[in-house]
């Protein structure tokens, strides 16, 4: 992909979903806007998943990187 946003991407994918449901796409149209779709969610999914990643981390004083946990009382 270059240099797509998750949001362009996601934009993208909703519109090629609506076509392919929309039933006017003729068969080899429609398998290569599938596997277009494909191509799309999975860069969407990476994307989250790196967030996801990122996002449960925290940087502790020393610098180091750990895992953040949430503590149940």
């Amino acid at each position: 992909m270059e240099n797509k946003t998750f949001e362009s991407s996601l934009s993208e994918l909703e519109k090629i979903v609506k076509e392919l449901e929309s039933g006017n796409v003729d068969l080899d149209n429609a398998i290569k806007k599938y596997s277009e779709a494909m191509e799309l969610a999975k860069f969407c999914s990476d994307k989250l998943k790196d967030a996801t990643d990122k996002v449960n981390k925290i940087l502790m004083d020393n610098g180091e990187l750990k895992d953040f946990k949430v503590e149940e009382n």
